[in-house]
């Protein structure tokens, strides 16, 4: 089972008087990120919390985490901060007595001015602070089957992209003959093209191409490419939940094996297969830098 770096939740309920509502977006990351902007001044406390929390829920990705608290349907309460509002009062009075001007509007250009009107700093208790964990929570879970979800679907993908190679290995199979026959026959004739049939020694010419074979058998890779193929379909069907890393490792293994059976190949229909065998590793590659 698969899941994606991307996804969506969202989870609302009323909690002593407040209205809470939490929405948790995710996106792709190599590590666990989470912005968190517009957090409400009485969370700032359980922030680091907040934060390992949902690191060991989500894993990784680019989290975009918001939760909006309103006092009984309305907004967070407010507070005028009086004595500061009198003090700009004195300061604008004194301007507008200097410069000779008038002194309308400036009750509404006090309450404009900063910190004159916030937001009032009570403390949630420790017993509405788990009953937000629990929306957190809920929304959490609600990515996470989002991320299931799409991550059922990069699954089949993948599959098909590892199969398709794996039948374009098989493809190479009986082309082998040939491809010994070929070499063997174009070795021939450049040497004897260089040297002359009558001067071509016919045991040390045989002793020559068996060397030469054997340092462009590509035997191993071959069985090793059939190795990295099984393994990765059986990493997609292990049962922990991030594996997309370890799954990108894996398709490194397998673009090696690929890129030098290609180097060994030294014939054209062969060559084309290992074409055929990069784009579809390409795909795969691209595909799971969205797998969580």
């Amino acid at each position: 089972m698969l899941y994606s770096m991307t996804g969506f939740g969202r989870a609302e309920g009323n909690i002593n008087n407040r209205q809470i509502v939490v929405e948790i977006k995710s996106l792709n990351g190599k590590q666990f990120e989470m912005s968190a902007k517009q957090l409400p001044p009485v969370l700032r406390s359980y922030e680091l919390d907040l934060r390992n929390m949902l690191a060991a829920k989500l894993v990784r990705g680019n989290i975009d985490f918001n939760i909006a608290i309103k006092q009984d349907g309305a907004s967070k309460p407010m507070v005028i901060n009086t004595d500061l509002a009198k003090y700009y009062y004195q300061a604008m009075k004194q301007i507008s007595h200097d410069l000779g001007v008038m002194e309308d509007n400036i009750l509404s250009t006090i309450m404009r001015m900063p910190e004159v009107i916030i937001a009032d700093q009570d403390v949630l208790p420790e017993h509405e602070w788990q009953q937000v964990i629990g929306l957190i929570n809920k929304a959490a879970d609600q990515l996470m089957k989002h991320r299931q979800d799409e991550g059922a679907m990069l699954e089949r993908d993948l599959l098909e992209k590892i199969g398709n190679i794996q039948a374009l290995h098989e493809k190479i199979l009986p082309l082998e003959p040939q491809r010994t026959e070929k070499i063997k026959a174009k070795l021939d004739q450049s040497l004897k093209t260089m040297v002359g049939a009558e001067n071509v020694d016919a045991n040390r010419f045989e002793q020559e191409i068996i060397y030469y074979l054997e340092r462009i058998d590509f035997s191993e890779e071959k069985i090793r490419l059939k190795q990295h193929c099984s393994y990765f379909m059986e990493a997609i069907a292990a049962e922990e939940v991030a594996k997309g890393k370890k799954l990108g490792f894996i398709l490194q293994e397998i673009g090696r094996e690929i890129n030098t059976l290609g180097s060994k190949a030294n014939h054209a229909d062969i060559q084309k297969i290992v074409i055929g065998m990069k784009d579809e590793l390409e795909k795969a590659k691209e595909q799971v830098l969205n797998v969580l």
